[in-house]
């Protein structure tokens, strides 16, 4: 699986406006729901599927990294939004640490290979300190977008 399979470039947000891990699960939900077919109207149950993930324990991973993901019923493909934050957004995180990348995944009900599969690449990508200095540094989301690209095709 590639990155360019689940996330395309709209789905990138340059900047995050969230201050808290509540608002930053708004922004991308709202976020994902504008932007994904088959989505749209569902941002209170793609929000609600994500705050009840989070219940379960944050998927703040470290190094300024965090990983939401949560199964959407009606959804068809897995899909994905990533997004920054300058500032970092206190997550809960694993090592307490303030999250400044988000990768959010969305999952059909059904997709429980597909799911892990996408999680360990996501995971892979953004355990590399250098891509991770270097997503901080570009100036917009196409910039962003296609370091995703770049770095996934090493793999």
């Amino acid at each position: 699986m590639k990155i360019s399979d689940i996330l395309q470039e709209p789905m990138v947000i340059a900047e995050l406006a969230a201050l808290d891990k509540e608002a930053l699960l708004d922004e991308m939900a709202q976020h994902l729901c504008r932007n994904v077919d088959g989505l749209q109207g569902s941002k209170e149950s793609v929000r609600a599927a994500l705050l009840g993930r989070e219940r379960l324990g944050s998927t703040g991973v470290g190094e300024g990294v965090a990983i939401p993901h949560a199964k959407i019923p009606g959804l068809r493909a897995l899909t994905a939004g990533f997004a920054r934050s300058h500032p970092g957004v206190p997550f809960d995180a694993v090592d307490q640490q303030p999250v400044r990348l988000v990768f959010v995944l969305l999952v059909p009900e059904n997709s429980a290979g597909a799911h892990l599969k996408a999680l360990a690449r996501i995971a892979r990508l953004l355990k590399n300190p250098a891509f991770r200095d270097r997503l901080m540094s570009l100036s917009d989301a196409h910039a962003i977008y296609e370091a995703f690209l770049e770095e996934d095709a090493k793999y």
